[in-house]
């Protein structure tokens, strides 16, 4: 994953444990759980909590986590991954909350139908966790599979969702 050299991180306590953000002049460019699959090592990123990008993220999700927000406006930079990751990404966005799809659909979508298991290493590789929700892919029957945060954080966030 590629980065900024003003790429400055934060950290953010939510309901299901600890996130670190990180953006630079312009953008988020990562938001993921502590401890997660594929976690970015955001240590040698400067610690700036009063970043407007960074202050905007956390709000947004403070709001989320609460129930009081359904969409996000923070600006968004996907431009770590390859192109493939990125149309999976951007896909994502076009999930409405407290839906679901499934991987097949998302390579449907996206115009790559047989890519079913690179779709799925794409979401599992996501920088923006929730903001970009890979959450809401599941498995073909429904099932809930794979997460890179955990699936009780999956099924804690279609949760919270269902309830919006």
């Amino acid at each position: 994953m590629k980065h900024f050299p003003k790429t400055v991180r934060c950290s953010l306590s939510s309901p299901w444990g600890p996130m670190t953000l990180a953006a630079h002049d312009d953008a988020l460019v990562w938001a993921g759980f502590d401890g997660q699959k594929h976690e970015v090592d955001t240590s040698a990123w400067a610690l700036a909590p009063t970043h407007p990008i960074l202050r905007l993220a956390c709000d947004e999700l403070q709001q989320y986590f609460v129930g009081q927000r359904r969409h996000f406006d923070v600006p968004l930079d996907l431009g770590g991954g390859t192109a493939f990751q990125q149309k999976v990404w951007r896909s994502l966005l076009d999930i409405a909350p407290g839906a679901t799809t499934s991987y097949g659909a998302v390579s449907q979508a996206i115009g790559h139908p047989s890519a079913v298991r690179a779709v799925g290493g794409a979401v599992g590789r996501n920088p923006i966790t929730i903001i970009v929700p890979c959450h809401r892919v599941v498995g073909q029957n429904g099932a809930l599979t794979g997460y890179a945060g955990g699936l009780p954080r999956k099924v804690a966030l279609l949760q919270l969702e269902s309830s919006l």
